[in-house]
This record gives C-alpha cells, sequence and structure tokens, in this order.
C-alpha cells in the first residue's frame, strides 16, 4: 500500500512540506530504492530518522559499524571502488578528524592515483552539533577543514528543498561527497519536491531573498540568525540579498559575482572559526575577479579563533547573532 507521499510523488511538480530531517531521510528512501547498490553504514543507524530506513530495507543494506570510524570509513570506501555506492554516517561532524586519514589519502586521492581507472561513488554524512553545550570535542564545524583537500566536494544547504535535492545528487555522484549539516536546521520546515527525479546541481548557489542594498551570503546554520537580521532591516527600508552557495565545494562564484554587480556590497556570515574559513576563500576570489564591483571593504561574521565553551552564557553569543549581522550590514551602509 503506497503511503500518501508515494502517491504524490507520481505527479510532477507536487510540493509537500516537511522538515529538513524529512526531507534528507526522503532523499535516502528515494534514491535506495532506485539504486539497490546503495547501502548505508553508521553508528546508532536508528537515531535521527534511520528506524525509518531500517524498517524499510532491513539489515542487509543498513548496516550498525563499531565506534571505529576510520576503519569502517575504510571499509566504505573500500565497499564504493568494488561496486556499492556506500553513504557513511558519521554522526557528530567532530568525528569527522578520526576518519580523515580514509577520507584524504584514500577517497580523496585514489581516482587521480589511479588515472582515472576507478570511481569513488561515496557520501559521508557529518552532522554539526555547534550549540547546546556540546563543548570543545564535539561542537566542531570542520568543513573548511576539507575544502582545501583536491577531489572532495561539499554541500551544506540550509533548507528542506535544498537538503534533499543536493542530498540526491551527493548519491548519484561518481566523487566522494561529504554532507555538512548544522542539526538545528533539522526542525526547519518547507516545502519539497517529491518527484523521486528532482535533483539540485552540486555547485549552484540560491537567492533566498531578493535586495539591493547589500549582498549577505550565510553559511549553513548561519541562516537562522540572517533571515532575522534580515526582516528587521526590510523594516527600516533596507534590502538585502541573501544568498545560501549550498555548495561550499564547488563554490558558485558566478552567482556571488552577479549579486555584488546589484548591491556593490558583501557580508558573509558562518559559524566556523574565522582563520581560513569559508569567508575567507570566498573574499579572497571577490577581492580578485570582483573587486571594481565593490564600493565598501567585504565583511565577515564568524565565530572567533577559540574552542566552543561549555558554558550556555558563553555559549549564547560566540557565534553571530541577529544583532551581529545587523551592524555589519549598517556599517555598510
Amino acid at each position: 500500500m503506497q503511503t500518501d507521499t508515494q502517491k504524490l510523488a507520481a505527479t510532477p511538480g507536487t510540493h509537500v512540506p516537511m522538515t529538513y530531517l524529512e526531507a534528507l531521510v526522503q532523499a535516502q528512501i528515494e534514491e535506495m530504492d532506485r539504486d539497490e547498490r546503495i547501502v548505508i553504514m553508521g553508528e546508532d543507524n536508528a537515531a535521527h530518522g534511520g528506524a525509518k530506513l531500517i524498517e524499510r530495507f532491513g539489515k542487509n543494506r543498513i548496516w550498525n559499524m563499531p565506534i571505529s570510524e576510520g576503519s569502517f570509513t575504510g571499509l566504505g570506501i573500500g565497499a564504493a571502488i568494488n561496486g556499492l555506492r556506500p553513504i557513511v554516517d558519521l554522526a557528530a561532524a567532530s568525528l569527522v578528524y578520526l576518519a580523515s586519514d580514509q577520507i584524504i589519502n584514500q577517497a580523496s586521492k585514489l581516482r587521480y592515483m589511479t588515472g582515472g581507472q576507478i570511481d569513488i561513488p561515496i557520501v559521508f554524512r557529518c552532522c554539526m552539533f555547534s550549540v547546546g553545550s556540546e563543548a570543545a570535542q564535539h561542537a566542531d564545524r570542520p568543513y573548511p577543514f576539507f575544502m582545501n583537500v583536491p577531489g572532495l566536494k561539499i554541500i551544506s544547504p540550509t533548507s528542506a528543498a535544498g537538503i534533499k535535492g543536493l542530498m540526491k545528487s551527493a548519491i548519484r555522484d561518481g566523487d566522494p561527497v561529504l554532507v555538512f549539516e548544522d542539526v538545528r536546521l533539522w526542525p526547519v520546515k518547507g516545502n519539497v519536491p517529491t518527484d523521486p527525479d528532482h535533483v539540485i546541481p552540486i555547485g549552484k548557489a540560491e537567492v533566498k531573498r531578493e535586495g539591493t542594498d547589500v549582498t549577505l551570503l550565510a553559511i549553513a546554520g548561519a541562516i537562522g540568525p540572517t533571515m532575522e537580521a534580515v526582516d528587521a532591516l526590510a523594516k527600516e527600508g533596507i534590502l538585502v540579498e541573501v544568498i545560501d552557495p549550498r555548495t561550499l565545494k564547488p563554490l558558485d562564484h558566478k552567482a556571488i559575482k552577479i549579486s555584488i554587480a546589484k548591491t556593490r556590497r558583501l557580508v558573509i556570515v558562518e559559524n566556523a572559526h574565522r582563520v581560513c574559513n569559508v569567508g575567507s576563500e570566498i573574499a579572497a576570489v571577490m577581492a580578485e575577479e570582483a573587486f571594481d564591483l565593490l564600493e565598501r571593504p567585504i565583511l565577515r561574521l564568524s565565530a572567533p579563533d577559540i574552542h566552543v565553551p561549555f558554558s550556555p552564557a558563553l555559549e549564547k553569543d560566540f557565534f553571530p547573532t541577529k544583532d551581529h549581522i545587523i551592524a555589519a550590514v549598517r556599517r555598510l551602509l
């Protein structure tokens, strides 16, 4: 018997409301239905929507692994080389450090080192628990760490529709793709296409709000305070254009330059540490390729270059807030 979502999926152009996490799970269900080579491996697979996957596909395709991230990441890479298309769920993003040797030295390099003789069609899910007193060892946002590695693709969209479409693209891709999800986005709802063949190309940004005064580029979990700030500024007649890069590698530089040509100002907001983050890369490229379009300096808002504190009082203003963003926009104007 078909579910309501499955019936709607048969109607092209139909959208249904879903949370970010529901859309991510639905993307995996649709792709696993489409391709029997897809398997999921990770720790505590029943959590965070995974119970639905286990019930549907069973333990032959959902593999619960021991707490040994480097080992089962290597297993996933080997499985990808030999014809499967694994999704490796590393749970908390900080655990990706333990798997980094396999991701960097193997997954990212083997296609290059074999002259293109093998593909590595593998997806790594990394969930960023950056708030809630997770403290230094569990609150990291490690995506900049991997941006310096050739051969990897990195996605981190901010909407339910974005995560569904890009997760499907990541699963279908022939290269290793890292998915960084900010868990604060998991409960956020949006209208999501039900067409199982609807995918979003990796490398395409999304304009989330049209504006003419300032371009504001928000990465991952920074979208929440960004939209709050933009709504407040709109009441003052300040029209901010908001861009969600969605893909962090490769970045959609063209979309950013088109927006800067209109607004002449750029603010970049993210929750990673300030040194060598995504904002640094975007600011450098825009300074090289779009300097003549800018009327004011590029501003970056980010976490300070210290570890995330356990204290709720200190954590409260650790990441860019609505007030920080409003002040940055006013400074440029």
